[in-house]
């Protein structure tokens, strides 16, 4: 912890343009300590378990339509630039015999967006988490995010939103699923 601490102290210096020997100014005497506490927050992704967020399912009692949660805000740091991201997903699939509470899809959303990413891997991950411990007919992961990186530094693009998708089974091979899915995310 102290080593985080001091790394963000010496960063300060840095921006700063101060040395070592010079005292940080009064607002930034705290700084290091509040970063580090934030880290802890925003990087919390790192200590969650996928397999103990999806293990508690449902019987799926026959229920064999798309199962949609959609405008799930979320907030990620992009690993190049240490920028934050941050958008709406939208999760589905189409159960074979087990379901899962809601609450559980945001919560993986959290799981992987409070890590150092990339939009496309967590968009990625979502749908292979969703295949492999729920095994359903189709899993969809739908992320669309405006990118700081984007927006204060190189080219920026103050309203430009990226987006990315991933599908699965029934969503990636019949148009017609795929097409129902994006209807109940446009409505």
């Amino acid at each position: 912890m102290t080593n985080a601490r001091d790394a963000v102290r010496a960063l300060l210096y840095y921006i700063e343009g101060t040395n070592e020997s010079d005292h940080l100014r009064e607002g930034l005497e705290d700084t290091p300590e509040r970063v580090v506490s934030m880290f802890e927050e925003i990087f919390s992704g790192y200590n969650e378990d996928i397999s103990n967020i999806l293990s508690s399912t449902f019987n799926a009692e026959g229920y064999d339509g798309i199962v949609l949660l959609k405008d799930i805000e979320f907030h990620s740091t992009c690993e190049h630039h240490l920028q934050p991201f941050s958008g709406l997903g939208h999760i589905a699939y189409i159960p074979v015999e087990r379901i899962v509470g809601i609450s559980k899809l945001a919560r993986l959303l959290d799981a992987h967006s409070k890590r150092l990413q990339n939009q496309e891997r967590i968009t990625k991950d979502i749908a292979e988490d969703l295949v492999r411990h729920l095994s359903p007919l189709g899993a969809a992961v739908i992320l669309e995010a405006s990118h700081g990186c984007m927006k204060c530094r190189g080219v920026m693009k103050q309203n430009s939103t990226m987006v990315t998708s991933s599908m699965k089974g029934v969503f990636f091979d019949n148009k017609e699923a795929r097409n129902e899915l994006m209807q109940l995310i446009k409505e």
